[in-house]
């Protein structure tokens, strides 16, 4: 088992939670259980599956966390570009936020290729 709050991927996905929540209060209200829930959802998702994965049993399964955890970070990217498309989130907000999703990408495919090279 491993203490989730000692890794940085999972500290940036945490960060990265707190500014989409920070950012999606300025939606609009009809969007609340729309666009503002799923993008809400699949971001809280990302250091929930880290967190899941590091109190599971062995290298595999944490594997395993991790990549649903990417799936993810892919939706979250996903609904981003689509609140950027609708007007509802500003082009300096979307890039800084779309910059921490790639690199949290980055961040779980190297980690995934870490522990498939250990097992």
């Amino acid at each position: 088992m491993r203490d989730f709050r000692e890794l940085k991927v999972w500290e940036k996905a945490h960060q990265l939670t707190l500014s989409v929540y920070r950012q999606t209060q300025i939606f609009p209200k009809e969007e609340l259980y729309g666009l503002t829930s799923q993008t809400r959802r699949s971001c809280a998702s990302i250091p929930a599956n880290i967190a899941e994965g590091c109190g599971r049993k062995g290298e595999a399964e944490l594997a395993r966390f991790l990549q649903i955890a990417m799936g993810s970070a892919s939706e979250l990217e996903y609904h981003l570009l689509l609140a950027h498309d609708l007007n509802l989130l500003p082009a300096k907000n979307y890039e800084s936020l779309a910059n921490d999703v790639t690199e949290i990408k980055r961040m779980l495919t190297s980690f995934i290729q870490k522990l498939k090279a250990e097992s």
